[in-house]
């Protein structure tokens, strides 16, 4: 199918019908409007939808979001991630990608891709930042990093409801098997317009071991369990610190664990530790969910992350990457879960 360049400006069109200035010719795709809640529907193209959320903003979400979608393409698995996060992209970043989406004859926005892993992100739409004139590198492939980008949005939620909707059903995504969709923190205008209008498979909530940041996730947990959307599963990152020499795991985190002693019961202070009435896995044991599993506290998945090459990428070759297993292996907990062959 022939495309086009971007034709639009989000900053010179700002409507409220219409906040990513999509042209308005051709033939793209329309929805009646009803009185009361819009009625769910699926995502064009698309055979399964699945929410990564926290809630709770810096816990790691996007890093995760990525990881689990490049362990989805890298087994063949046709994937596309959709960073929901009006305000704050990040998906640019962790995919190293900029430049602006092409149109399709029906004036959709046609996904940018690298390593496999299609991706639409409302940072690819912002005025695109200029090179650094101290930085003899032109360009993202040469530096290694893409040029930070400061563009405010200064949206009211009206602006920021119309634009969601646009992103779901304004994207050209071809046939995918599996759509993750990278929610921004709270319990807010995108969480809602995306529960009210699509169909959602699942929901994959992120939090830390702090309790600061998993009261937060289950909030999230509330409002999917309100949307009667399945909660797939709880991803715990930063659990512990792996020393890189000797492989001892430090959970550096309270973890709602309590000491006991084991046989003689002399109080030795000897003992194992045992689940307490608080923590990551009480409150899923609460709440009936379960913990797909523990992402380490590791400095490298931080660096991945910067210089856009995810840990699942960059570590691909690596059979002894307790980091890649880690996210691979939540990974096809959560493709079993909404039935995807892994």
């Amino acid at each position: 199918m022939a495309s086009k360049r971007r034709l639009f400006s989000t900053f010179r069109s700002l409507q409220h019908d219409n906040p990513l200035g999509l042209p308005r010719s051709g033939t793209p795709p329309s929805f009646p409007r009803r009185r009361g809640l819009p009625e769910k529907r699926k995502i064009r193209d698309v055979k399964k939808v699945i929410a990564v959320s926290s809630a709770k903003g810096g816990v790691g979400k996007s890093t995760i979001a990525v990881n689990l979608a490049l362990s989805f393409a890298r087994r063949g698995i046709r994937t596309g991630i959709l960073d929901t996060d009006i305000f704050g992209p990040s998906i640019p970043t962790l995919l190293n990608l900029s430049g602006e989406p092409r149109l399709d004859d029906n004036n959709c926005l046609i996904p940018l891709t690298n390593y496999g892993l299609k991706s639409m992100s409302m940072g690819y739409l912002l005025p695109q930042p200029e090179p650094s004139p101290s930085s003899p590198s032109t360009t993202p492939h040469e530096s290694g990093r893409l040029p930070m980008d400061t563009t405010p949005i200064s949206w009211r939620g009206l602006m920021v409801t119309k634009a969601m909707h646009q992103l779901l059903h304004s994207v050209s995504w071809g046939p995918l098997d599996v759509l993750f969709l990278d929610l921004p923190p709270g319990t807010g205008d995108v969480q809602l317009t995306i529960n009210q209008e699509i169909v959602l498979d699942g929901a994959v909530i992120v939090t830390t071991p702090q309790d600061i940041a998993l009261r937060d996730a289950v909030r999230g947990f509330g409002m999917f369990q309100r949307m009667d959307v399945p909660v797939l599963g709880m991803v715990r990152n930063m659990a512990f610190f792996a020393c890189p020499e000797c492989g001892h795991q430090t959970k550096i985190f309270s973890h709602g664990l309590h000491q006991h002693d084991h046989g003689n019961g002399n109080g030795d202070g000897k003992g194992g530790e045992r689940e307490g009435d608080w923590g990551v896995l009480a409150e899923c044991k609460r709440h009936g969910i379960e913990l797909l599993g523990d992402i380490p506290l590791d400095a490298r998945v931080c660096e991945d992350a910067d210089r856009g090459v995810p840990t699942v990428v960059a570590e691909e070759r690596d059979g002894k990457s307790a980091r890649k297993e880690a996210f691979v292996g939540i990974a096809e907990k959560v493709a079993k879960k909404v039935g995807i062959e892994w």
